[in-house]
C-alpha cells in the first residue's frame, strides 16, 4: 500500500469564549468572566513561542475558531495578532480565516480584521428564517446577519464564508431553500451548509434522548439535495461533502485537513497531529492559562496513530471531497465492496481513484464505513 505523505502545517487557534452558549454547539466554550481575557491573551502567545519554532515547516494557514473570536476587543484581537506576528510572517501566509457571529462587529471592527490581515471570515449565520434562528439560539436576525455580509463585504474582506444549517427542528422545506436563496443574493465567495447533529453535552441532544426532538433522514437527504441543486446552478463548486466555493475560493486551511496535513491547535481544547503524533489541550480555560504559567504546555491526552488509524482517517476524510481518495488507501475487501456500491450509482471509480457519485455524496460516512 501505498505511504500516506502529510505536508506542510496548519495553525488553529482556539477562542473559547462565547456571549450565549447555543444549544446544539459541542465544541468547547464558555461565557466570559472566570477566567480575565487578558490573562488568557497572554497565554496564548506564550503557548505560540513555544510550540510554533518546534515545528519543521512553519504554518501555511491560520484559522481562528471557538467559541465566537470575533467578539474579542479591538484591544485583545491586537494584542493577539500582533503577538503571532512576532512568530509569523502572515505575508507568507496562504489563508487567514477568523469566525465570526453578525451580532459582534461593525464597520470599525470589520476594518480592524483587514487592517490586521485576516483574508477569510466565515459567519455563523445559520438561517435567513428569524423562526429558525431563535430555536438555534442565534443572538442575531436574519436582517443583521445580510448587514453583516455586507459590511464585510463594504470594507473589502478577500473572502467570506456564510455558515448555514439544515434539518432543525420546525425548519420546513421552504424555509431552508429560502435560506440558500438569500444567501446566494448577498454574492458570498463559499458557502457552507451543514446537516444538524445531535452531539452529546448539549441541550439538544437531551431534547432528542427526551423524545421532544426527532432525527429524519428522509428530511436531511431532501434538505442535502436542495442545497445542492441551488448552489451548484448559482456558479458554486461542491469540492466537499458541506462546502461549497465559487472558483478560486476554497478554503485552503480546511482542504489541509481533508488531504491529512499536519496541523498545531493552540488554545484549550485544541487538537494537534504532528508527524502521526496526536495530542489534545485540557479543556478548561483557567487550568490551560495556569499549566502554560507553570510548566509552559497544555497537553492532557497524547496518542500515537499507527498506520491503520492514518489510512482510515484518510480514507474518511477523503471520501467527503470532490478529488475523492487513491484506491491504494483500499485493502482488498474494500475494494471489491467499493465495485459492488459503484454498479448502484454511488461512486464514480477510475483506474487508480474513487470519488462519490451526486447520489451517494449525502451517504458519504455509511459509504467510508463500508470501504474502510
Amino acid at each position: 500500500m501505498a505511504e500516506m505523505a502529510r505536508f506542510h502545517v496548519l495553525l488553529y487557534i482556539h477562542i473559547p469564549f462565547c456571549h450565549r452558549i447555543c444549544p446544539y454547539c459541542s465544541f468547547y466554550k464558555h461565557t466570559p468572566g472566570a477566567t480575565a481575557i487578558g490573562d488568557f491573551i497572554d497565554a496564548l502567545l506564550k503557548e505560540a513561542t513555544i510550540r510554533i519554532p518546534t515545528l519543521v515547516e512553519k504554518p501555511r494557514t491560520i484559522f481562528f475558531g471557538g467559541g465566537t473570536p470575533s467578539m474579542l476587543s479591538p484591544f485583545h484581537l491586537k494584542k493577539l495578532i500582533h503577538g503571532l506576528q512576532n512568530q509569523l510572517d502572515f505575508s507568507l501566509l496562504d489563508e487567514i480565516s477568523l469566525e465570526a457571529n453578525p451580532a459582534t462587529f461593525d464597520e470599525g471592527k470589520a476594518t480592524l480584521f483587514r487592517e490586521l490581515g485576516i483574508s477569510r471570515i466565515s459567519l455563523g449565520i445559520q438561517s435567513f428564517s428569524n423562526h429558525v434562528l431563535t430555536t438555534l439560539g442565534r443572538e442575531h436576525s436574519a436582517i443583521e446577519a445580510e448587514q453583516s455580509v455586507k459590511i464585510l463585504q463594504a470594507v473589502g474582506m478577500p473572502a467570506v464564508n456564510i455558515d448555514l444549517m439544515f434539518s432543525i427542528p420546525g425548519q420546513s422545506a421552504d424555509d431552508w431553500r429560502q435560506t440558500i436563496t438569500r444567501a446566494i443574493s448577498l454574492e458570498p465567495n463559499h458557502i457552507s451548509a451543514y446537516n444538524l447533529t445531535y452531539e452529546e453535552d448539549t441541550a439538544f441532544f437531551q431534547s432528542l434522548m427526551a423524545g421532544e426532538m426527532q432525527q429524519d433522514e428522509e428530511t436531511n437527504h431532501e434538505h442535502f439535495f436542495d442545497a445542492d441543486d441551488l448552489l451548484t446552478k448559482a456558479g458554486f463548486e461542491h469540492y466537499e461533502t458541506s462546502n461549497y466555493a465559487k472558483p478560486g475560493h476554497q478554503s485552503s486551511h480546511n482542504r489541509g485537513y481533508w488531504k491529512g496535513e499536519n496541523y498545531l491547535g493552540l488554545g484549550p481544547s485544541a487538537v494537534s497531529t504532528i508527524d502521526a503524533l496526536r495530542t489534545k489541550n485540557i479543556p478548561d480555560t483557567a487550568a490551560y492559562v495556569e499549566r502554560i504559567r507553570q510548566i509552559g504546555h497544555a497537553t492532557s491526552e497524547s496518542e500515537s496513530l499507527d498506520h491503520e488509524a492514518l489510512r482510515l482517517e484518510r480514507l474518511s476524510m477523503g471520501m467527503r471531497t470532490s478529488e475523492g481518495i487513491p484506491l491504494s488507501l483500499l485493502e482488498e475487501n474494500g475494494l471489491q465492496r467499493a465495485h459492488v456500491l459503484a454498479g448502484f450509482g454511488l461512486l464514480e471509480m477510475g483506474e487508480n481513484h474513487l470519488c462519490l457519485t451526486k447520489r451517494g455524496s449525502a451517504l458519504v460516512d455509511s459509504i467510508a464505513g463500508e470501504i474502510a
